[in-house]
């Protein structure tokens, strides 16, 4: 693994397939400011490199994807430090949301709070089967902010609504139910699951998956007429990228 800072390392197979790893967070991988400032800062680093297809996005420690935001310093906050604190958090979803391929995100236990609203912003959820998710915020005196905005998107309003207002605690097979996880592996096997979804997205054009998540983007964020719009000209573009003359080719060609 390359260290690319304290909190935060990364490797790259020859397929293009790197692992971001969060790196000294504790057994549950907990954010503080500094790791998740290294983080943020390691996927905007890993988003320059042009050769990367497909990343996926895991912790040092198998006990939890990311356990949640860290109450300690959330504890001493006031109103201004708190902003600063969740400003800090939302770029770290928001630049997990951006980074130009298919994130997916590698979870193979707990999934809680800021931890869960990271998860969301990655564009694939394969989990454990002993996997659990929360957004506890509520029964610390603290709403569910920034990102915990995409999950209704993912699960509905009124799912979304229990999660957020109750604080309750879901298994893998409830968060596979609900829309939020879209695979949970057999025990023990985690990584080939990942391997799998990775294996497929591989299968397609890499210039095409990266349009496709501009997309996917605009429409979670555009009136309907904006993304049908929009989508022609990135339609027409990925003709100049030389993907639809080799993939249909070899398409034709295997229809012989």
């Amino acid at each position: 693994m390359d260290i690319i800072n304290e909190f935060c390392g990364a490797e790259m197979d020859a397929r293009g397939v790197a692992q971001l790893t969060i790196r000294n967070a504790g057994s549950l991988n907990i954010l503080d400011t500094p790791t998740i400032t290294g983080v943020r800062m390691g996927l905007e680093e890993l988003a320059k490199n042009d050769r990367i297809r497909v990343l996926v996005f895991r912790a040092e420690s198998e006990k939890a994807f990311i356990g949640g935001a860290d109450i300690k310093e959330m504890s001493r906050l006031d109103q201004t430090s708190a902003e600063t604190f969740i400003t800090g958090l939302g770029a770290l979803c928001e630049t997990t949301r951006l980074f130009p391929v298919p994130v997916i995100a590698r979870i193979p236990g707990w999934c809680l709070g800021g931890g869960l609203e990271v998860a969301a912003a990655c564009d694939f959820r394969i989990a454990a089967p002993t996997a659990k998710f929360a957004m506890p915020e509520v029964k610390v005196g603290i709403p569910s902010v920034i990102h915990a905005a995409l999950l209704p998107r993912l699960i509905g309003a009124g799912r979304t609504r229990w999660l957020v207002m109750t604080g309750a605690t879901i298994d893998a097979a409830t968060a596979r139910d609900w829309g939020f996880v879209d695979a949970i592996s057999e025990t023990g096997k985690l990584d080939a699951a990942v391997e799998a979804t990775v294996n497929e997205l591989l299968a397609c054009g890499h210039e095409a998956l990266k349009a496709q998540k501009v997309l996917c983007r605009q429409w979670e964020e555009l009136p309907l007429q904006d993304s049908i719009r929009n989508s022609i000209a990135i339609f027409g573009n990925a003709f100049l990228t030389g993907e639809p003359q080799q993939h249909m080719k070899t398409f034709l060609e295997r229809k012989k």
